[in-house]
């Protein structure tokens, strides 16, 4: 997408709220209702991933509600029953972990409810109806390229790994090693979670430095952890020595590379998974069933050279 994601987060939060209080209203459509249950709307970039699938859900007719699971898998097991006891047609689900989710997925389906998975994928065949993901994959080694190129392919480097439970996690790094692994005078010294929390990642990352304060480079799982990871070589003195690689397309992260502190982040589109998923649980409710298990999303890579691209008007 040639255009900041991030710019209808204010009206999509308009249709968020209103949805929330307002459900079962006089303008309440026949077709039912639609769940849109999301790992965590502490992240603006899953608030965009959500109420798009609400809005989108809307468009088509149904009522739809969002669910936050804060990151927990035991609060998503209760949206699910809560979902299940309550008549939801289908579900728009974003898991919080790729193994724990299943559960939750498996006792949808055998209570007749379809399942569409955005961005996170569940381990398991057979039985979400369709699941919608970034090609994570693709992506870093789109980065794993420029990484080398800014690196002049030699030095340290550290990567802060998103969720250890979430497939994102694992593809996205696996598709920067599949670049990265093939020069051996780039040394990976430090390899740590910050579980794709921006708070998070500035501890890390602090702690790396004072280990190994001669890196020239970090690897972020996504754009939350690619901030924190900023503000503690900023606060280390090194943003001249430590280059900063993101992904997801945050609107900060985006302002960031055209102001020289971030070197490139993978541009997500939540809105299409979101959109896409809402549209495939209408077909399917609607009996066409003619559709793929999974559909890949393709992610462009933002630097310095296209970031203008990417900028709000």
């Amino acid at each position: 997408m040639k255009q900041n994601l991030f710019k209808l987060l204010l009206p999509l939060s308009a249709l968020f709220l209103t949805g929330l209080s307002g459900c079962g209203g006089n303008d309440a459509p026949e077709k039912g209702k639609i769940a849109v249950v999301i790992s965590t709307l502490n992240n603006p970039w899953f608030v965009v991933l959500g109420e798009s699938a609400k809005a989108r859900a809307e468009e088509l007719g149904y009522e739809a509600v969002v669910f936050d699971s804060q990151n927990n898998s035991s609060k998503e097991t209760e949206h699910f029953d809560n979902i299940i006891a309550s008549g939801f047609k289908a579900i728009l689900f974003n898991p919080t972990d790729a193994n724990g989710s299943i559960v939750n997925v498996r006792a949808a389906k055998e209570a007749g409810i379809p399942v569409f998975c955005m961005d996170r994928e569940i381990n398991a065949r057979g039985l979400a109806t369709c699941q919608i993901l970034s090609d994570n994959f693709s992506g870093c080694v789109q980065l794993g390229q420029q990484f080398v190129k800014t690196t002049n392919r030699k030095g340290k480097y550290a990567e802060l790994l998103g969720l250890v439970g979430d497939n994102n996690t694992w593809n996205r790094s696996k598709g920067f090693h599949t670049v990265v692994d093939n020069y051996p005078e780039l040394e990976m010294v430090a390899q740590q979670s910050a579980d794709f929390d921006r708070n998070k990642a500035m501890e890390v990352l602090e702690s790396i430095l004072q280990a190994h304060p001669d890196i020239s480079a970090v690897f972020c799982g996504n754009d939350a952890m690619a901030m924190g990871a900023y503000q503690a070589v900023l606060a280390a003195g090194k943003t001249k020595q430590i280059a900063v690689f993101g992904f997801d397309g945050a609107d900060d992260v985006i302002k960031a590379i055209k102001e020289g502190k971030i070197e490139a982040t993978g541009m997500q589109s939540p809105i299409i998974m979101a959109k896409t998923a809402a549209e495939l649980a209408d077909r399917y409710l609607k009996g066409d069933r003619d559709f793929p298990k999974k559909v890949p999303i393709a992610v462009d890579m933002v630097t310095i050279d296209n970031v203008d691209q990417y900028l709000q008007n």
